[in-house]
């Protein structure tokens, strides 16, 4: 593992975000369950994206990377064959292991999901629970990801939690409208992560698969339904262009490409909450800008529906006149890493006064950090990048241990932090 030093620095410029994973995630799955070709333009190769890319072709899609492009054969075409036993190395992304299992079961054949890191300690129960009662086999291991099943999902009704990862409603919403019988999902608690449900259901109205929302309580099915093979393009991402929106806040100044005040993603969230801190947005000609006074306000900070971004908006309101209080953020502890125990760790590190709840943090905002220690990411890509972001307002520099993991996300990450200015150098390398 590798260390980078990270020194003050103002970014200025114009930086164009990554592509939406969570979009990516949707249009390869979309695509790769249709029965014709399809295009998807402005990829970027994550590890997650690629984990998603794997495992569909191990069910069957026939997958051509093209420079920032793919090319999709849906595993419906007669031309794509079908192997009778697959592994899914999910690597360690949850949105490819949880929106997969399903899928699986649209197969014939038996499926092994494998992953690493903390992907075996998150819970499965909601795809278990429906496994026992559709007679579905299925063997795994606690706290390491060796999930076996084997069996064929049926239409019905599906009864799920809310206030559970959105990932397990997403991934029962992509399959059940191939089934020949019709669906319902009732949803039996209050429902999080409402932006990942809009985005499941627009990438799948632009493939030709029409679901009826009824108000987030229940999702009416019709079975016999097909993706329709097509073009598409994925959008920028708001959960990378928050880290530039939340160094604009801090005093930068940075033009975020690519990103659409109108966009669906729960992420763009982030444009509420800075502009409850004092933050205006104004649109620019390739993406949005914003702009600050001097004193950005605290607030509290909902992280229900938006919870991949409530580590940088946690360091944003470090500098943020008043007490910040995060809420409903309890889900950030079954992360790459336990993301409430990490952000108070690190940014208490800084200085910084932290009360941490067992569902979120109270942050006392300062008025400057002094830096010059050490602080380590925890192996997780969204801590790695905050940190770089809380760098640009260290009086010293800091070197952030285990920089690396950004490329779960963001593999070039820190080529765009350098290219708006920032200053870095690789420090202990293979220690």
């Amino acid at each position: 593992m590798a260390d980078l030093k990270v020194y003050t620095s103002k970014l200025e410029g114009s930086v164009k975000v990554p592509p939406s994973k969570s979009m990516a995630h949707r249009a390869i799955i979309c695509a790769s369950l249709s029965d014709g070709k399809s295009k998807i333009n402005n990829i970027d190769y994550s590890d997650d994206i690629i984990a998603t890319i794997e495992g569909m072709r191990s069910l069957g899609a026939n997958i051509i990377q093209d420079n920032d492009s793919l090319e999709i054969d849906g595993i419906y075409s007669s031309t794509v064959g079908k192997r009778e036993e697959r592994v899914i190395d999910c690597n360690e992304s949850g949105s490819t292991l949880r929106f997969l299992i399903p899928i699986s079961l649209l197969v014939p054949g038996k499926s092994k999901f494998i992953g690493r890191g903390n992907l075996g300690k998150r819970p499965l129960n909601t795809y278990y629970e429906i496994f026992d009662k559709q007679g579905i086999e299925y063997s795994y291991e606690e706290e390491n990801l060796n999930l076996n099943i084997e069996g064929s999902l049926k239409g019905g009704e599906f009864y799920v939690k809310g206030n559970v990862s959105s990932q397990f409603i997403t991934g029962l919403l992509f399959t059940l409208p191939l089934l020949k019988e019709d669906s319902k999902i009732i949803i039996t608690t209050d429902m999080e992560s409402k932006g990942y449900i809009d985005l499941t259901l627009s990438a799948m109205k632009d493939f030709g698969v029409e679901i009826i929302n009824n108000d987030y309580k229940e999702f009416i099915i019709k079975g016999n339904q097909k993706y329709i093979s097509r073009k598409y393009r994925v959008e920028g991402d708001y959960s990378q262009g928050a880290f530039f929106l939340c160094a604009n806040a801090l005093g930068n100044n940075i033009e975020v490409q690519d990103l659409s005040l109108n966009s669906l993603q729960g992420d763009k969230e982030a444009v509420d909450i800075l502009e409850r801190m004092g933050v205006k947005f104004i649109n620019s000609e390739n993406g949005i800008k914003n702009e600050v006074s001097n004193i950005i306000n605290s607030t509290i900070i909902d992280g229900s529906q938006c919870p991949d971004i409530i580590p940088v908006l946690a360091a944003t309101a470090s500098l943020a006149k008043g007490r910040t209080e995060i809420i409903n953020a309890g889900r950030l502890r079954i992360k790459e890493c336990d993301r409430l125990a990490a952000v108070n760790s690190e940014l208490s590190k800084l200085g910084i006064n932290i009360i941490e709840k067992e569902d979120g943090l109270i942050i006392d905002g300062v008025d400057s950090l002094e830096g010059g220690i050490e602080v380590w990411s925890h192996k997780d890509h969204r801590i790695a990048m905050t940190l770089a972001i809380v760098a640009t307002r260290c009086k010293n520099p800091i070197i952030i241990k285990d920089y690396e993991c950004i490329a779960k996300s963001y593999p070039k990450f820190f080529e765009d932090y350098k290219m708006l200015g920032g200053k870095v150098d690789e420090w202990n390398v293979g220690k």
